[in-house]
This record gives structure tokens, C-alpha cells and sequence, in this order.
């Protein structure tokens, strides 16, 4: 533990080399994370890249249900033991980076957990915390004694009021409902429960008002999250200020910012946090869509690296075959003849489209954010002339038809400020040639354009909240689970209607990452993604053989026998494949979580329970079903050596490009997971810290090693110089295509195998040759075999692995 006889250390280079991401839980602990600091520094990282450290409602674990910024969560072993961890940690060469929660915090039961919270509940808008709450005081009607003055929707209740009254129990100055305790109000605990009730700061109510009735701000849709006015110096300073402190102490050395779309002011965020901490560094969780580029002007390292993920998948996918996989998916699905689902519209596009309408909807899950942006719009309209006569109905049309157009997750316009060429445009693609006055008056605010004042201003940053929301919910959340062509397209910020990356484009985002954003963080796999990377690797492979695979899923569904939808059918046979060999349990859990998030035959709001008992019983069945499950191992098995190539090129782009690769907890390994919870479970890294010690031993057959022992290799090699400049090498020969090849500085250079199944197909490497640099003999570092400069066919290169590291002595 670090103390006064026991100083923080002098920091080392801001910019980490790699580092690895810990889910802390009661599970696994602080100290839990102190045991593996020994074997996270042999493996290589060189940072401890931890979930929410703040107290979070109990049981949390995840971290980002915050109830307490006053304090290291004792749930994880409060603040010794996160000293204890940075002690350890520092003793081995390592630094540790926070995830920080900025945007919302817990209403968690019981009510008293989250203090500020239970404050304004008691005492409403006279409440010292009033102004740390996002919430919309005059949409509701005040107490009983107060109307004017407006209170808190709380959609806690079970049913109706009307029903759940009995449930209700005065205690002392407390109002109990089953796990529920509220404070009330001074003066009221004596008055009868309606009238107590009735002179609340708070309204109780039937949790299916929330949608359309809610008057504080969620993450996403998400009830029990109310968002925070971190955008206030005083909520910044109280909500940050025990990390700050521990950064200041040397105990943390980065931040990694959670949601940063939800910020009300990110670039403002970011620059008190840059002052506060002195620049550390800080990456941001920026879902960038598209060719979307991240605001040159926020103070930060660059993003959390989904960019980075969809470019490393994309260069490995074959474009070709994945639409013509869509195509046989359509085919599978609805029984129409097999198109070319690539070609615009993209029925991908179209199902983005419906997913962000459907939250917009008067009934929508997003309904009550859009409702609030109605009545600013109907204020400033009252207040000048120029924006009258614009119904509420008028309104609320054109608002879910831009934020259904919107193409990307949010505008960056600071009222006061020139709105940015890249927020212009994407709001013209929104109106998409409209000239509805309310269309256009709703794009005028949302830019800033029509001047200043109070309504105007904050309808400015309250549109970019809730079109974030709306692509959250409407495409990740919502359009990724009803289009299921390959699944592994859908992840945070993905496009699957543009599957695959040329190698061009990838060398050139790869360049346009070295100038711009060198420190930026890269990822494969997160606690967020759907299908970790490995689960994606394999399915990759699908889009190679896109005529099999719908022989093979069709194969499957007649093996499986009548009773299951057919879009079921393809996404059970997809997430057998991405995650086998799984357990019935997490099967049926992925399968269920899917279903409900589509939102077509069943929801989590409104279950159909036939439906999902249907679903859960077909995917059971694969384990008894003697002339189906052998044929699914079988096929993974006939698979495996292609998605062998994909999984150790995936790993070796991420770990050898620029930017700073982050691992996911047990990564260094093949990892088939599928979304939460079932990829946030406790590692083992006691057992990987054994197979670690021996994983440079050859082991042909042995996946994990293999994997481990690339891992390790290229994480000590960027601890152990610094990673020189990005230049692409272009092989020659009749393959050419199936290598990505490029050298970092004169001493590194990484060849990969891409399209392995095609390559195979087309008869392998024959003549095909790479031209390694002049200057020295190379040698692979991870099988030892050394290559003379100069032409080198790739079939010697790659005799015994699918990739090759090249290192040699010399300058960087």
C-alpha cells in the first residue's frame, strides 16, 4: 500500500504500450486483480485497464450503476485495496487506467443508496443536489400544495397505482414499496396515503409510463440510470473528484471515458478533465459511423477503438461472398429468390431506418426524450414569433423524421458556436431534400442556427442527447438483432450494409490513425461487443462460403424439424457456430436476449411467453438431437483451420497496428463469447498464468497456446522499442490478394493471411512473393525461422503459421 514511507513513483511515458481490461466484480476483486499483476506484466501490457471503480449498487457487476462518488466501491475492496493494486502494479513495471462514468448514475433500490438523489426526492427542486439531475421539472404537474413547481416521475410500480396501493407502508419518515424505500417529504408522513402521496416531490408510477411520461434524463432506456449535469463545474467537481485525487497521488494514470454522447458538452467535458489531471491520458467510448473522424478539437488520446475493430474485421471479411450470404439469408427467411441485398436500398439500411423509428414513435421507447424536445420547441415557438404556429403534432413529426434520417449518433454544436461542416451535413442527409418548414425549423435549432436564449440553447444540446440515444437503441440495440445476414457484421457502430474492407482502404485508415490519433486505443473484443472477436473469426469464415453455409443451415433447420421461425433458425445456427462448444443455458440466454432486444415476436417490456418458451426449447433440443449436433460439431471442426487463420490475423493486426491495443480480459486466448452478460463472467487468469509459462513451446494442435504465445510476443516487442512508421508492403503473385502485409519502421514487419478458405480454393500461394526490406536478415519471432531480405515467396514465410512477425536488430 502506498503511503509516506512508500511514495508514488515517478510516472513513466504517458502513452501506454498495450494495456488489459479487468471486469472488477464481487467476483473478482481488487485484490483479486493485485494476484494477476504478476502475470499481466509477464504477459506483456503495460497497463491494468480497469471497469468503474466507484461504489455501484450492490451486486453490480458491470461498475456503471454508480451510487456513490464519494468513495472507491467496497464492494471491490475500497481504496486500500485499490493502493494495494497500484502498488503491486507499479512494482512490476505497470500503470493502472479507470473507466469513469460520467454521464449517469444509479436509482437503485433501496432509494437511499444514491444520497444526492434521495435529497432531491425529499426536498425537490429546493434540494442542494436539484441542479445535478437531469430532469424536466415542469413536465409533470407539483405537489399538491406546489403545482406550479413540478416533480419526479418514478416508474417503479409493478401496475397501476390504483392496484398497488395496499403494497404501499408508511414507515417513520420513509415510504416503503417491497424493496423500495422513499423518503418523503417534512410535514407529510401523518396525512393519509392519498394525500401523502399527493404532496410528494416525486410521483409513483406504473413502470410502463416511463416511455412516454418519464421527465429525467436515462441512459438510453434505461429507467433505473438517471443522467447527470456533469456538464456543471460543482457536479464536476463531486462526481470526480476521489479520481482525480488518485490521479494526483500517482495512483491512477488514465481515464477511459464511458459514453461520452451523452454529455451534454463532450469537448467542454474533456478540457476540464485535461486541465484537472494535467493532460493524462484519456480515450473516449466514440461510436464513429461510417467514415465518421473524431472532433479534432476534444483534448484526448482518441477513442476506445471500434473503429478499429470493424477496420481489422472488415479487411478479413470477403465483401463478394458476404452479399451474396445476404442474399441467401433472404432466401432463407422469407422464401423470395436470392438478390443482391448489397445493391442500394440495403435492406440493412432499411432495418437501421425502422429500428430509430420505432423509438421515436409516440409510443416508441424513446417517446418521452422526443416529447421534451417537443415542448422546448413549443416554447420557443410562444416566445418568438418567428418559430410560431408549429403544432405539437407538426413538431413531433418532424422531429422523429430527422432523428430517424440522422446518419451518424449526434451533432457537436455548442450554442454560441459555429456549428461543424461534418454536423451541417449530416443534418442536410437528415432532412434529405425536405423543405417542411418544421423540418427545417427542427434542423435550425438542432444547429444553433436561430439564435440564442435559454430554450434555444438547451433544445441544441438536448437534440444531440437523444439522437444519440436513438442510434444506440434504434440500430445497435434494436436493427442488429432483426438483420441477421452474418451477425458478426453487427457490432457497436458496425455497417453491415457495407460488409468488407479492400486492403487500400485499411492501409489508409491505418495511416490517417498514425497522423492524427497515434495514442488512440484499438480493441477486438470489449465487455460491449456481441460476439468477441474469435466468435467473429469464425464466422467470417461463413462469408467465404456463402453457398454451403445456406446449404448447411438449411440442412440443419430440416434436421432440427417443424416448430422454429426461420429467422430464429439462422441466428440459432450462426451463434452455435460463433460460440461452440456452449452450454444449453448460455445458448438459450443469447437466444432470448435477442429476440427480446429485436423486438418483433417478443420484447422485454412486453414478453410473449409462448413464443420465447418455443424459442428456448428449440435451441435445448440441439443437444439431444442425434442427426444434428453431430453435424454442427462437424462442420465447426471442417472450419477450424480457416478460422485458426482469421483469429491469429485479427490478433496480430490489432497488436502490431497503430494505436494502443487493448485486451480483453482472457483475449490472449480463443474467446467465443457471446453479448452480456455472458462475456463479462470471471477469468481465470491463474490457470493462463500456468499455460503462459510454457506457451512458446510448439504446439501444433493446441489453439490457446498459439494464440498466447502470439500475443505475449507482440506485446513485448511494443514494450520493448517503439513501433516506427506505418508503410504497406504489396505482395506479387497469383495470391497477392490474400496477404495484408506492412512494416512499422526498418526493424518490424507483419504478413497476414486473409480469405483463407479462398486462398485454399484457388490452390494456395504458389508463386506468390513478398518483398521484405533491404538492410539485414529477418526473423520470425514467433517460430524462430529466419527469411533473407529481398523476395521471399509467402508459402516459405508462412510454412507454419498463417502469420508472421518479422523483427531484426536495427533502427526503429
Amino acid at each position: 500500500m502506498t503511503s509516506a514511507a512508500e511514495p508514488a513513483q515517478p510516472r513513466p511515458a504517458a502513452v501506454p504500450t498495450a494495456t488489459y481490461r479487468l471486469q472488477l466484480q464481487p467476483g473478482f476483486t481488487l485484490r483479486d486483480a493485485t494476484a494477476a499483476v504478476p502475470y499481466l506484466a509477464a504477459l506483456g501490457v503495460s497497463h491494468l485497464h480497469l471497469s468503474p471503480l466507484l461504489e455501484a449498487a450492490p451486486g453490480s457487476t458491470h461498475g456503471y450503476d454508480t451510487v456513490d462518488h464519494g468513495r472507491i466501491s467496497e464492494q471491490l475492496g475500497g481504496e486500500p485495496a485499490l493502493r494495494e493494486l497500484a502498488a503491486a502494479a507499479h512494482r512490476h513495471g505497470l500503470r493502472l487506467i479507470a473507466d469513469v462514468v460520467p454521464n449517469h448514475m444509479a436509482v437503485p433500490v433501496p432509494e437511499q443508496l444514491n444520497r444526492p438523489l434521495w435529497h432531491v426526492l425529499r426536498d425537490g427542486p429546493d434540494s442542494p443536489y436539484a441542479r445535478w439531475f437531469d430532469i424536466d421539472w415542469a413536465a409533470q404537474p407539483g405537489p399538491a400544495d406546489a403545482p406550479d413547481r413540478g416533480r419526479v416521475l418514478l416508474p417503479l410500480l409493478g401496475d397501476r397505482l390504483g392496484a398497488v396501493l395496499g403494497d404501499l407502508t408508511v414507515d417513520g419518515d420513509r415510504l416503503r414499496y417491497h424493496d423500495h424505500v422513499l423518503p418523503l417529504r417534512p410535514g407529510t408522513p401523518g396525512l393519509p396515503l392519498p394525500e401523502l402521496l399527493a404532496r410528494q416531490w416525486y410521483r409513483l408510477a406504473w413502470w410502463r409510463l416511463a416511455r412516454t411520461e418519464l421527465n429525467y434524463r436515462r441512459f438510453f432506456t434505461v429507467n433505473e440510470l438517471i443522467a447527470v449535469r456533469v456538464e456543471l463545474p460543482e457536479v464536476f467537481e463531486a462526481t470526480h473528484g476521489v479520481l482525480l485525487r488518485l490521479h494526483a497521488d500517482g495512483v491512477l494514470d488514465g481515464f477511459r471515458i464511458d459514453h461520452p454522447d451523452g454529455l451534454a458538452d463532450p469537448r467542454g467535458y474533456l478540457t476540464r478533465l485535461a486541465d484537472a489531471t494535467g493532460g493524462a491520458y484519456t480515450v473516449v467510448e466514440k461510436i464513429l459511423t461510417g467514415d465518421e473522424r473524431l472532433p479534432t478539437d476534444w483534448p484526448c488520446a482518441g477513442t476506445t477503438g471500434y473503429d478499429a475493430l470493424h477496420r481489422i474485421d472488415g479487411v478479413l471479411t470477403d465483401h463478394a461472398g458476404a452479399c451474396r450470404l445476404a442474399g441467401h439469408y433472404e432466401h432463407f427467411v422469407s422464401g423470395a429468390a436470392a438478390g443482391e441485398p448489397c445493391a442500394d436500398p440495403h435492406p440493412a439500411v432499411a432495418a437501421a431506418r425502422r429500428g430509430r423509428a420505432d423509438m421515436t414513435a409516440p409510443l416508441g421507447e424513446l417517446a418521452a426524450e422526443v416529447d421534451r424536445l417537443v415542448r422546448l420547441a413549443v416554447r420557443i415557438g410562444a416566445a418568438d414569433p418567428a418559430h410560431a404556429d408549429h403544432a405539437p403534432w407538426q413538431l413531433r413529426a418532424a422531429l422523429q423524421r430527422v432523428l430517424t434520417g440522422y446518419p451518424a449518433y449526434r451533432p457537436y454544436v455548442r450554442p454560441g458556436e459555429p456549428a461543424p461542416a461534418a454536423s451541417q451535413e449530416q443534418l442536410r442527409a437528415a432532412l434529405d431534400g425536405s423543405a417542411d418548414p418544421t423540418d427545417r425549423l427542427v434542423a435550425g435549432l438542432a444547429l444553433g442556427r436561430l439564435g440564442r436564449g435559454p430554450e434555444k440553447d438547451e433544445f441544441c444540446v438536448r437534440f444531440a442527447q437523444t439522437a444519440a440515444a436513438v442510434a444506440a437503441k434504434g440500430v445497435e440495440d434494436t436493427a442488429f438483432y432483426r438483420w441477421n445476414a452474418l451477425i458478426g457484421l453487427n457490432e457497436v457502430g458496425g455497417d453491415p450494409a457495407r460488409p468488407g474492407l479492400p486492403p487500400e482502404d485499411f492501409h489508409a485508415w491505418c495511416h490517417y490513425v498514425e497522423r492524427h490519433w497515434p495514442a488512440t486505443m484499438t480493441v477486438l473484443s470489449t465487455h460491449d461487443t456481441k460476439r468477441s472477436a474469435d466468435a467473429r473469426a469464425r464466422l467470417a469464415v461463413l462469408a467465404e462460403q456463402p453457398d454451403p453455409w445456406a446449404a448447411e443451415a438449411a440442412a440443419w433447420s430440416t434436421a432440427a424439424g417443424p416448430g422454429g421461425d426461420r429467422e430464429g433458425d439462422w441466428l440459432l445456427w450462426q451463434t452455435l457456430v460463433a460460440a461452440w462448444p456452449i452450454t444449453p443455458d448460455r445458448l438459450v440466454r443469447a437466444m432470448l436476449k435477442a429476440a427480446r432486444e429485436a423486438k418483433l415476436r417478443t420484447s422485454w417490456t412486453t414478453p410473449d411467453e409462448r413464443y420465447e418458451q418455443a424459442l428456448a426449447e428449440r435451441a435445448r433440443a440441439v443437444y439431444g438431437n442425434p442427426g444434428l449436433l453431430p453435424r454442427i460439431e462437424g462442420f465447426v471442426r471442417a472450419i477450424a483451420p480457416y478460422a485458426r487463420a482469421n483469429t491469429l490475423a485479427a490478433a496480430l493486426l490489432h497488436l502490431t497496428l497503430p494505436g494502443v491495443p487493448d485486451l480483453y480480459q482472457g483475449s490472449e486466448e480463443p474467446l467465443h463469447t457471446l453479448v452480456d452478460p455472458d462475456n463479462r463472467g470471471v477469468v481465470d487468469l491463474g490457470a493462463l498464468a500456468v499455460r503462459l509459462t510454457d506457451s512458446a513451446t510448439p504446439r501444433p494442435d493446441d489453439p490457446a497456446r498459439e494464440k498466447l504465445h502470439l500475443t505475449t510476443t507482440a506485446l513485448h516487442l511494443r514494450r520493448s522499442r517503439p513501433l516506427g512508421a506505418y508503410r504497406p508492403l504489396t505482395a506479387t503473385g497469383p495470391a497477392a490478394g490474400h496477404l495484408l502485409a506492412f512494416s512499422r519502421g526498418q526493424d518490424v514487419v507483419t504478413a497476414v493471411t486473409r480469405l483463407p478458405y479462398g486462398l485454399e480454393r484457388a490452390g494456395g500461394w504458389r508463386d506468390t512473393t513478398l518483398a521484405l526490406p533491404a538492410g539485414g536478415a529477418w526473423t520470425d519471432a514467433l517460430t524462430r525461422r529466419r527469411h533473407a531480405a529481398g523476395e521471399v515467396p509467402v508459402a516459405e514465410l508462412l510454412a507454419e503459421q498463417p502469420v508472421a512477425l518479422l523483427t531484426r536488430r536495427g533502427g526503429a
